[in-house]
């Protein structure tokens, strides 16, 4: 079979490897789908602390059952699946504690095991074991599916910063992070979303796509007189930053209303992760800063019903569906700009 195998920085190569085979307590899926996203880009370019290479990379992962392990009950050949990314180990403090997004022994498809950059792939006991197995419900595509994890990391960060009816929500970062965000707010009764970027090019094609009430090029435009028009001078009261910019951090807690809350979505370069904070904002504003990280595999079932319910589409925010042997032109898109979400088809793509 064929994967697309990450050597290291720079070196992501599609190979012949030996079709995977599973384990009494395993699933083997032949993958269908594998969106790529923003970490796959870093991964490519950087590499990443968690990932040994070699490795089969990718981690927004659907496809359908082929085999299913002797010792493996309630699963069966033919099933349509979603596979969460992160696998809590379900015994820590924090998972019985339900913070499964922060289990201290987290692993990771396309990480710790082989993912989804590949036309066959083991889904290991341990992502049975978290329940992070899921039924693609009939009528949704396998592309869809895999959009269920990032709209799942979505799902997580709303949800520690409260966002619901009545809220104005800026979302700083226009690429498909932000637009899900930006779908997600007004399913949960968002009155007003404004979406900001500053590569004008992505942030029409971005906005084409979602409609926010108000889309700002931070380019050519002043963001922060704009929101402050936009908000009658109060500010939004909830703030996303899906960009990995200690700028748009320091302005998301300058431009936050009182009482609002502020989620940190995109992490910071591991070499530049400090920022400056004015505290008396966040004391006298009574702030709430909230970091996101990942999800729980209970919010990657609700993401996957989320999408299938039509409450948030996604289909048409895939933008590119790219065959494996183009995997390195799906990371260019996804850096560049020109696309939202794009999808790797191992077994083809259909015309």
């Amino acid at each position: 079979m064929k994967a697309a195998l990450f050597r290291g920085p720079g070196d992501l190569t599609v190979i012949e490897v030996e079709s995977p085979t599973p384990g009494a307590s395993e699933l083997k899926i032949r993958v269908e789908s594998c969106a790529t996203c923003g970490t796959d880009a870093k991964i490519f370019h950087h590499g990443h602390p968690r990932l040994e290479p070699p490795q089969i990379i990718g981690h927004e992962i659907s496809g359908e059952i082929i085999e299913v392990g002797a010792d493996t009950s309630g699963y069966t050949v033919g099933q349509r699946v979603q596979i969460i990314a992160a696998v809590p180990c379900e015994e820590c403090w924090a998972c019985l504690a339900g913070k499964q997004g922060i289990c201290i022994n987290q692993t990771s498809m396309g990480y710790q095991f082989p993912g989804g950059f590949a036309q066959e792939m083991i889904v290991p006991q341990s992502v049975i074991k978290a329940d992070g197995v899921n039924t693609i419900p009939d009528g949704l595509s396998y592309d869809e599916a895999s959009v269920a994890e990032p709209l799942a990391c979505v799902l997580n960060a709303q949800g520690l910063v409260n966002v619901g009816k009545g809220d104005t929500v800026l979302v700083m970062g226009a690429g498909p992070i932000g637009c899900l965000h930006i779908r997600l707010a007004r399913a949960l009764g968002a009155t007003k979303v404004m979406l900001a970027d500053i590569n004008g090019g992505r942030l029409k094609l971005s906005a084409d796509a979602v409609k926010p009430d108000r889309a700002i090029d931070m380019s050519s435009e002043n963001l922060e007189e704009i929101v402050a028009a936009e908000t009658g001078g109060i500010g939004p009261s909830v703030i996303i930053t899906a960009a990995p910019s200690g700028q748009a951090q320091e302005q998301a807690i300058a431009m936050a209303a009182p009482g609002g809350r502020v989620s940190f979505f995109g992490g910071l370069p591991k070499d530049k992760p400090m920022i400056q904070v004015d505290s008396n904002v966040v004391h006298y504003k009574e702030l709430i800063l909230a970091g996101a990280n990942g999800s729980s595999p209970a919010q990657n079932k609700e993401a996957l019903a989320l999408i299938a319910s039509g409450a948030v589409p996604v289909a048409d925010l895939i933008t590119h569906r790219l065959p494996l042997d183009e995997v390195q032109d799906a990371i260019s898109a996804v850096t560049s700009g020109d696309a939202i979400k794009v999808v790797i088809k191992p077994q083809g793509v259909s015309e």
